[in-house]
């Protein structure tokens, strides 16, 4: 039996003897060691049990953790929190400033940017003051993907750059792949996928030295990403091939409906269509579902875009309606060239 498996029966035998503070103990060391292999269902389950023997701030931010990652992002609000107010309570001030963090991933997955550098900018005075430089650079590195999403590429790298040297510092191995990958995305976004898959290239064999399995599926997605822009259009879908089975594995449904979405862009640049409604259909009830606003925006935009390319003018129109609401409530940076491609439409639709 591996020390995991031994304190998975510790766990269980305290919660059948309604012992509370060995339960909370030893849930949260196996909790940690599960959220870093990706097995959140188990979390789920261990954060539960430990719960029903009252309120545990570790547990609920395990319990949010696990939740975020599988697309229940209100769910996961709620646990967070809880704990948070536990956390405050209780004067443990590094384990407020993660959760403020935390917090701040669900508003930036929810497309709530504001929200989420709101949440990080409380976190990261607190995570200075306390001396916690992995979770400095965790901050830091969520900083970076906001500023990435806000299309603010100079700021991005910024607080990526910031993020790498500390991570490499303290010898995070896994922190140092995902901020690897996200400098990766930035330069893609910006036109240099060679340049995007040399840092991919570093990020994943260390994703899989760590065992992060949602790393690195998001990090095979980006691969395959990068192989799109460069016109691979095989590469690509090998890369997303690789990549669809572990999200669905680990249970990333935001992920799940992302690599659907470019298996769909792959199919339209193609030619082939219907394939590609195929997708886009398959990852639109997904992103609506978890309440991934900012997804939603691209997976409408990508589907109006190939029913204009059917003839659809109606069914484009209608999507593009739902795109350039949904940037106004995400403050998405595309929203003036959008409202103009929606009008062109319908006058196209009303020549037609």
């Amino acid at each position: 039996m591996t020390s995991t498996a031994r304190l998975v029966e510790v766990h269980r035998l305290a919660v059948a003897g309604h012992e509370a503070e060995i339960a909370s103990v030893v849930g949260d060391l196996v909790g940690r060691v599960w959220l870093a292999r990706s097995r959140f269902a188990d979390v789920v389950r261990l954060a539960e049990q430990t719960l029903t023997l009252g309120e545990d701030a570790g547990a609920l931010y395990d319990l949010g953790w696990a939740k975020r990652i599988t697309g229940f992002p209100m769910e996961a609000l709620a646990a967070y929190d809880r704990a948070l107010d536990l956390f405050r309570a209780g004067h443990h001030r590094g384990n407020e400033s993660a959760t403020l963090t935390s917090i701040g991933l669900v508003y930036d997955g929810l497309g709530d940017r504001q929200q989420a550098l709101n949440y990080y900018g409380q976190a990261l005075p607190i995570v200075r003051e306390v001396g916690d430089r992995a979770g400095e650079a965790t901050t830091l590195n969520n900083i970076g993907s906001v500023h990435d999403a806000l299309g603010d590429t100079r700021q991005a790298l910024d607080y990526y750059g910031q993020a790498l040297r500390i991570r490499r510092e303290v010898g995070d191995r896994g922190g140092e792949a995902v901020t690897l990958s996200n400098i990766g995305l930035v330069h893609n976004r910006s036109g240099r996928p060679r340049r995007a898959l040399d840092y991919y290239g570093q990020a994943l064999p260390l994703m899989r030295e760590v065992g992060d399995r949602a790393g690195e599926a998001t990090t095979l997605n980006n691969i395959g990403t990068a192989h799109n822009e460069l016109g691979d259009r095989q590469q690509a879908l090998n890369y997303f091939g690789q990549a669809l089975p572990i999200r669905r594995e680990v249970g990333d449904r935001a992920g799940e409906a992302s690599t659907l979405s470019n298996i769909g862009l792959v199919y339209d640049n193609m030619g082939d269509l219907q394939r590609a409604l195929d997708y886009y259909g398959q990852a639109l009830p997904i992103v609506r579902e978890i309440g991934d606003r900012a997804s939603e925006t691209i997976t409408r935009y990508n589907l109006a875009v190939t029913y204009r390319q059917l003839g659809e003018l109606a069914l484009a129109v209608a999507e593009l309606e739902r795109v350039v609401e949904l940037d106004r409530q995400v403050g998405h940076p595309d929203l003036e060239a959008d409202t103009a491609t929606l009008e062109r439409l319908r006058r196209e639709q009303a020549g037609s």
